[in-house]
């Protein structure tokens, strides 16, 4: 079933419908209220358009990177399973 929450993201009001809690739905509204205040403290941006978007790419950019580092860690984890197969 999904629940509608209103959450305040960059000072405007969303009504967002989903399958998941409200505090879940709550936590992301607060992450990305995060990051967007930490891009605006680093450049002094004050257009929210521009502050959204630089929020973005550095969300994207945190995510590829740890989409990469778990396919580093999946592939290492399958060489050292591999090993120990032929060792024991």
């Amino acid at each position: 079933m999904k629940n509608v929450v209103h959450v305040t993201i960059l000072g405007q009001k969303y009504a967002i419908k989903s399958d998941v809690s409200p505090e879940e739905v709550e936590k992301v509204a607060a992450f990305v209220n995060d990051k967007i205040r930490e891009v605006v403290t680093a450049t002094a941006t004050v257009d929210s358009l521009q502050a959204m978007v630089l929020a973005f790419l550095n969300v994207a950019s945190e995510y590829l990177q740890l989409r990469e580092n778990q396919r580093r860690s999946e592939a290492e984890m399958a060489r050292l399973l591999t090993r120990m197969d032929a060792v024991g």
